[in-house]
């Protein structure tokens, strides 16, 4: 019989170093050791290089009492990636969505990014969004956060009760780097590097340097940080914003026009019908056959600027006395500006009865003509911006027979779009469109007479409609586009406290503890709409400097038809314009914009504060070959969301400014949540796991809001619902860990998932005030329901092993099968993941290959859509030289591929969007002394 002693624990926390840090941390107690070993001091390991890296990661693997998964410093700095999601992708079971290129959002086996926690050195960071189509939630932006200030990467897939919760397919530790763990008693290292983009074809700068010192005795140390980088990203993409059916073209929608009822064509003076016997006859085969709504060449452009400051004090006047105080300091600003030029041929009042010709095939209207119908030209030009700051302080007292540890922090995030300029502008001509090859020829457009699409003439500002322009009283103003600001914020803190008691007997420790966390998330959205008029505001889009896309826009697709020649303006000339003024009718005045100048503004201002008290006991044990953990969590959860609703009863709609009043939806409610964790060393080479645990994780905080968009012209919307009760799970899981050889591992991971009031975007008629029509009309609106029941299952396997001293393989497959009892897919899950990475490493060379694939996943519901994203494929490679012992060069290549994140609605014939940001290249100069 063995038990777990604490110098034993210490000895392997010095053997594995920086590796062991974190679950030491965050748990007051050592890294387990496995059964059978003895107790000694001994001096501390380093390793380098991908080998020791990987060797690190295994060690703590095999060590930890939970299903874990770890990448170290070292490995992520080997990895071609710029933020450290990209580097997590060799993890089994780990997916990340590249919506603008690069990896963002984080899933772990088969699960909504919103339902994985990312925690900073075991405690809350907060994190902002910055496009403005989406919602305050509670994934973390990856994208934040540079490679070069992490230590290490844990991936907890099974629970222990000390770690907070909030996961259901598992919790994300960074680690940053402590200073009493580097070796040397002064340490600066750092790297330049320049970044290509072979869309953009530009280079951008990035740039790091740490700086580490410590005293002789090893009681002060301190480790500086600062990181900057700069890319500009471009993103073609041929695009199409929602669907409309073929009862729509024959009885129209919203009020608008049919092929059935044609209004009055005024250069004639009565009405003319296009869509006439085989037309109208093709209609009538399936009138529920959808085609898209639009069919757009979009063109995308960001600037990203990211500045990243940190430091770690850590102060040890006794050896068993620890005081730690992290902070971090982003500055990130992702100021964009897109234009997109479609074909509108769903518009209900100005397309759908312009139909002359439709081919339908199998459910899809694939190819359609039109005589004289809307094309659209909209631009939008944002600032956008993401700063982040997280303190935390720590103070810990640690001997043989208890320990006792006190945390407090405060974390901030503000961002979101400070400034967007909308302008939109109008064209009519007859063109056709075909899918009829998608998802390979996503869609084309195609003109007979001359392209509008290369005349900056042919498109101009609505200037509306009447009798006089110059009277404002027999004139209808047009919509030109608007002004709005969409700021959000994020922000936490906690306090916490750790006991633990340390025995010489199987149960050889017992901690508990008790947390609060205090966490308040709000969006505030106003603006106003630019009432043009003719004559003074219908500006055609030559007044902005127009200009032809580049010459390789729209590289990588094919079929496109005249989409892939057309030209752009210069935004920021636009938003002089429309914030000089110039626009206006000598009878109306410069708009002030307000969070009430209109009923979507109000409906997307909202805050949510959410206080989360949490109590945990947890027991440690080991004996002969078995060990592990069983513990309990309870936590309560009360939350409170707050809005604006229009209470004026007196008036018509819309509501006026001073017709809003605040309200406010308060929930509370109680989680007890138990978990076990079993380790069983079957032999010197074979470790078995079991993990069995009930799990809780919160609503996205957008979906606990009561924000509302709608489509006027589409008839569509979405909204929250601060109703929602929270997803509880009970997960288990089961593994086994071979290690065959020094460094080589065959694992494999079977787990399943009951989650019960699973959240699903659900679609349900709803009335609300149409601002193009005047008045009250039936939407579909999506809202997130708790929908019912879902159960994920799966398999995840992983192989590692060095072929030679210099060549080795890491490879993994997960599947996962998620599904809700309601037969709707689960978001993001992937049913099959593959990765493999071979390397090859010297004194002097290191090498790396990694390819990536997910298979199809479902994201959300759009405008009464399912959208998915089809399977993707990347490929990014690394190359690096040591020419001595301080310097190195090295070229990291990403999205080798130029693969296409390809988004569809219900069937892949039905394209949403397709797009393709180029391949990236990254030089470094790295150095260390």
């Amino acid at each position: 019989m063995s038990y777990r002693k604490t110098t034993l624990s210490a000895a392997i926390v010095m053997c594995l170093g920086v590796a062991a840090q974190a679950h030491a941390q965050d748990s007051g107690a050592a890294a387990p050791a496995a059964s059978g070993e003895q107790a000694q001091e001994l001096d501390r390991v380093v390793v380098t290089g991908i080998r020791g890296s990987l060797q690190q990661a295994l060690d703590t693997k095999r060590n930890a009492d939970a299903i874990v998964d770890v990448i170290t410093a070292e490995d992520v700095g080997k990895f071609p990636a710029t933020n450290v999601a990209e580097a997590m992708t060799i993890i089994p079971g780990v997916t990340i969505d590249r919506l603008f290129g690069q990896g963002e959002k984080v899933s772990i086996l088969g699960t909504d990014p919103a339902l994985n926690r990312t925690l900073l050195n075991g405690q809350t960071v907060a994190s902002a969004d910055w496009f403005i189509v989406d919602q305050p939630g509670r994934t973390f932006n990856y994208s934040l956060l540079a490679p070069q200030i992490v230590g290490k990467v844990e991936v907890y897939k099974s629970p222990e009760a000390y770690i907070d919760e909030g996961s259901i397919g598992g919790t994300v530790i960074v680690s940053t780097r402590k200073p009493l763990d580097q070796q040397e008693n002064f340490l600066v290292s750092g790297q330049i590097s320049s970044l290509y983009n072979d869309r953009v074809q530009e280079f951008d700068p990035q740039g790091s340097v740490m700086l580490g010192w410590k005293n002789a005795s090893d009681t002060f140390g301190v480790i500086v940080s600062a990181q900057t980088s700069t890319e500009n990203i471009r993103r073609d993409g041929i695009e199409a914003y929602g669907t409309v059916a073929a009862r729509d073209y024959r009885d129209g929608q919203g009020g608008g026009g049919s092929v059935n009822n044609v209004p009055i064509d005024w250069s004639v003076g009565y009405p003319v019908r296009n869509c006439l016997e085989a037309c109208a006859a093709e209609l009538e085969t399936d009138l529920d056959a959808r085609g898209p709504n639009s069919l757009s060449a979009s063109y995308f452009e960001q600037e990203r600027k990211r500045d990243t400051y940190s430091v770690a004090l850590q102060f040890k006047p006794t050896e068993h006395f620890d005081i730690e105080f992290n902070a971090l300091r982003v500055d990130a600003s992702y100021d964009n500006m897109n234009q997109s030029m479609f074909a509108f041929m769903g518009n209900a009042w100005n397309s759908l009865m312009k139909l002359t010709d439709v081919t339908i095939d199998d459910g899809v209207i694939t190819k359609a003509s039109f005589n004289n119908a809307l094309l659209v030209y909209d631009l939008q030009n944002r600032l956008a911006e993401v700063d982040t700051d997280s303190y935390d302080l720590k103070a810990k007292f640690d001997n043989d027979k208890f320990f006792v540890s006190g945390t407090l922090g405060t974390t901030k995030a503000t961002g979101g779009t400070s400034k967007q300029v909308f302008g939109e502008f109008l064209a009519r001509a007859n063109y056709s469109y075909d899918i009829s090859g998608a998802p390979h020829f996503p869609g084309k457009v195609t003109f007979p007479g001359a392209n509008p699409f290369t005349n900056p003439d042919a498109f101009r500002m609505d200037g509306g409609w009447g009798s006089d322009p110059s009277s404002p009283s027999t004139w209808n103003t047009g919509w030109g586009g608007n002004v709005v600001f969409k700021p959000n914020h994020d922000e936490e803190k906690y306090g916490q406290l750790d006991f633990g008691i340390r025995f010489d007997s199987p149960l050889y420790q017992l901690r508990f503890g008790v947390k609060r966390r205090e966490h308040e998330t709000g969006q505030e959205m106003g603006g106003v709409s630019l009432a043009s008029v003719q004559g003074y505001g219908d500006a055609p889009t030559s007044m902005f400097n127009p200009r032809q896309v580049p010459s390789n826009y729209l590289n990588g697709f094919t079929n496109v038809g005249d989409l892939g020649n057309r030209f752009t303006i210069d935004g920021w000339a636009l938003a002089d314009y429309i914030m000089s003024g110039d626009w206006l009718a000598p009878w109306q005045t410069m708009p002030v914009p307000s969070t009430f100048n209109d009923p979507s503004f109000a409906a997307n201002t909202w805050t949510i504060t959410e206080d989360v008290n949490a109590a945990y006991v947890q027991g440690d044990f080991s004996w002969d070959r078995l060990r592990g953990n069983i513990g309990v969590r309870y936590v309560e959860t009360e939350s409170e969301s707050a809005s604006f609703a229009c209470v004026a009863t007196d008036v018509p709609p819309p509501c006026p400014a001073d017709g809003y009043a605040p309200v406010s939806v308060k929930k509370k409610y109680d989680n007890l949540l138990p978990n076990v964790n079993l380790v069983y060393d079957l032999t010197d080479e074979w470790v078995l796991r079991f993990s069995a645990a009930k799990v809780m994780a919160r609503p996205n905080f957008g979906q606990m809001s009561s924000y509302l968009w709608l489509g006027d012209q589409t008839l569509t919307g979405g909204g929250g619902n601060p109703d929602l009760d929270p997803y509880r799970s009970t997960n288990l899981d089961f593994s086994a860990e071979w290690y065959f050889s020094e460094n080589a591992i065959l694992a494999g991971t079977l787990f399943y998932k009951d989650i019960s009031d699973y959240v699903l975007e659900t679609t349900r008629a709803e009335s609300h005030f149409n601002q193009s029509q005047g008045a009250e009309t039936i939407y579909q609106i999506s809202r997130p329901d708790n929908a019912g029941n879902a159960k994920i299952k799966g398999l995840s396997l992983a192989w590692q092993y060095n072929f030679t001293d210099a060549f080795g393989m890491v490879t993994n497959y997960t599947y996962s099968d998620g599904k809700s009892d309601t037969g709707d897919p689960l978001p993001y899950n992937s049913q099959t993941q593959f990765n493999v990475s071979p390397f090859f490493e010297t004194d002097d060379w290191t090498a790396r290959i990694t390819y990536s694939h997910r298979s199809k996943y479902f994201t959300n519901v759009d405008r009464g859509d399912n959208l998915w994203t089809r399977a993707y494929d990347s490929v990014d490679a690394s190359v690096a030289y040591n020419f001595t012992d301080n310097f190195s060069i090295g070229l990291e290549a990403m999205n080798l591929l130029d693969e296409a994140y390809h988004s569809y609605a219900t069937t892949e014939r039905l394209t949403r969007g397709v797009y393709r940001s180029g391949r990236r290249y990254m030089a470094s100069l790295r150095f260390q002394f």
